[in-house]
């Protein structure tokens, strides 16, 4: 998709948005001028127009056709960006491969212009994916997503010719590396063994011109991931651990470890699932993922940040050799492990991912994400990711962040009062108490341990975000959740 802009109107377009918040003022009037400046008339269409968040009323002139897109009261990034994703799913068939965006400064408020801009590419990028990768027949190509598709905005004078390139930038390199996510994350348990995502993120490292690391099953063991061994010892599949390193050209500001769970699908090994969703359970390393595209951003926008992306990956399946309820397993931190229940395994990659980490890198912050627990989802539904930290400071910026981008976090507890969950009187600690209560929260505690008292952690569970009903799409799908969030935070943390 081909991104230009302009100053002021220009006729031409044959297909014109136009976003419309209802919080302008005299917004009518002004769009009943604007459709007189087009050679449009809005005036009956203007009785049912609204301009609610995602509300399109399609109109037809002699020489253009115009969508009114409804940004709502509170145009902030994260509305913008679903209006805009609604909007390019919903319109497909109306669209053509080219379109005229006309942001005009008496119908947004004028410190948005920017902000909306980036929501905007962001979300047409986002509105054009095709969930069918695996169809026989290929499904019809978006018009905005062909080779030469082309959007040229229209802007108003005031806006800064530097921002604007910025902001586009932005827009288009962050959705390219989330719809990359939501075909990762889409991809069936067998389209996508441990090997398939080291093949992925090496082609990231590609994009972004940073480095990959993958430690294959032989040297696991010999570096002593023991946990991550344990897990995968039902599976086929061998295990891998994928080291990725971005290093900015410009000197780094901070450095900073993510983590993310992958555990490419989830059966729950003995401790088994029950059946009737367990095929969503392909999205079970949404954690991983969002590391992947998180350092691909970071790179190809030169942020100015030292990253160390770890991200443990294998299946969690069944066989004779799987472990078992009540089993004992080492780990690479050196401590023992008893594994009361097989499905809580993700908290077993991580404890290696992290001790690794910790105990191979000086990092100033660490965030962990992964789609942990049941618990998380209960707790805050598919709204908001459930936040842990040790550190105030880190957990607000990410908070921060989670409201700018829509990528919500609520923090919960690390209170010690929950270590007496994790004792066991067979190992050093157990991976499950067992308990049906607070289960993300000493899923966490569980991840504490493995820090070795780094003063600046936070993990995220986003099982009850990564994955599920999206309004863009019929089925449940990837959400790349995330990948905003992570860039936004890193973005608001210096001289990006």
């Amino acid at each position: 998709m081909k991104i230009n802009w302009q100053s002021g109107w220009v006729a031409g377009a044959q297909q014109l948005l136009i976003p419309v918040s209802n919080n302008q003022g005299e917004w009518i009037q002004n769009l009943e001028h604007i459709g007189t400046q087009i050679g449009v008339s809005f005036k009956a269409a203007l009785e049912d127009f609204k301009a609610e968040t995602g509300e399109t009323t399609v109109l037809y002139g002699p020489d253009c056709k115009v969508f009114l897109l409804g940004l709502g009261r509170e145009v902030n990034f994260a509305e913008v960006l679903r209006a805009a994703r609604l909007f390019a799913a919903r319109q497909k068939s109306k669209l053509s491969t080219s379109l005229g965006i006309y942001l005009d400064a008496a119908l947004l408020p004028a410190d948005q212009h920017i902000v909306c801009i980036e929501a905007m590419v962001n979300g047409l990028y986002l509105g054009t994916y095709d969930a069918g990768k695996y169809k026989s027949k290929s499904t019809e190509t978006h018009p905005l997503a062909t080779e030469d598709a082309a959007i040229e905005f229209y802007l108003p004078a005031s806006v800064s010719a530097k921002a604007v390139a910025k902001a586009v930038a932005q827009g288009q390199v962050i959705a390219e590396a989330q719809l990359g996510i939501y075909d990762l994350i889409n991809a069936p348990g067998n389209k996508k063994q441990p090997a398939h995502l080291a093949s992925f993120a090496r082609a990231a490292a590609q994009r972004g011109n940073f480095s990959v690391r993958v430690l294959e099953k032989a040297e696991l063991e010999a570096e002593g991931f023991y946990a991550l061994l344990g897990v995968n010892q039902g599976s086929a599949a061998p295990p891998v651990c994928i080291v990725m390193e971005y290093v900015p050209t410009q000197e780094a500001t901070r450095t900073i470890g993510l983590v993310g769970k992958g555990v490419t699908f989830d059966t729950g090994g003995i401790s088994i699932k029950p059946s009737a969703n367990m095929h969503h359970m392909k999205s079970d390393m949404s954690g991983a993922a969002a590391v992947y595209g998180a350092i691909e951003v970071a790179a190809r926008l030169e942020l100015p940040f030292h990253l160390i992306g770890i991200t443990p990956v294998t299946e969690n399946s069944v066989d004779a050799d799987s472990l078992k309820p009540g089993d004992v397993i080492d780990s690479y931190s050196g401590r023992t492990i008893e594994v009361t229940d097989t499905d809580a395994e993700g908290r077993i990659i991580l404890a290696d991912a992290l001790s690794y980490l910790v105990r191979n890198y000086k990092v100033d912050s660490i965030v962990d994400l992964a789609t942990l627990t049941g618990s998380a989802a209960r707790v805050l539904g598919a709204h908001a990711a459930c936040l842990f930290a040790n550190d105030d400071q880190l957990a607000e910026s990410l908070a921060l962040a989670g409201e700018y981008s829509g990528e919500r976090l609520w923090r919960l507890p690390l209170w010690d009062v929950y270590k007496d969950e994790l004792k066991s009187d067979v190992a050093d600690l157990r991976n499950f108490s067992g308990k049906p209560a607070a289960g993300a929260i000493s899923a966490a505690k569980f991840l504490e341990v493995f820090v070795d008292e780094h003063p600046s952690w936070a993990h995220l569970d986003i099982a009850g975000v990564a994955y599920g009903d999206v309004d863009f799409l019929p089925h449940k799908s990837a959400t790349a959740f995330g990948v905003r969030l992570l860039v936004e935070w890193l973005m608001g943390q210096g001289d990006a």
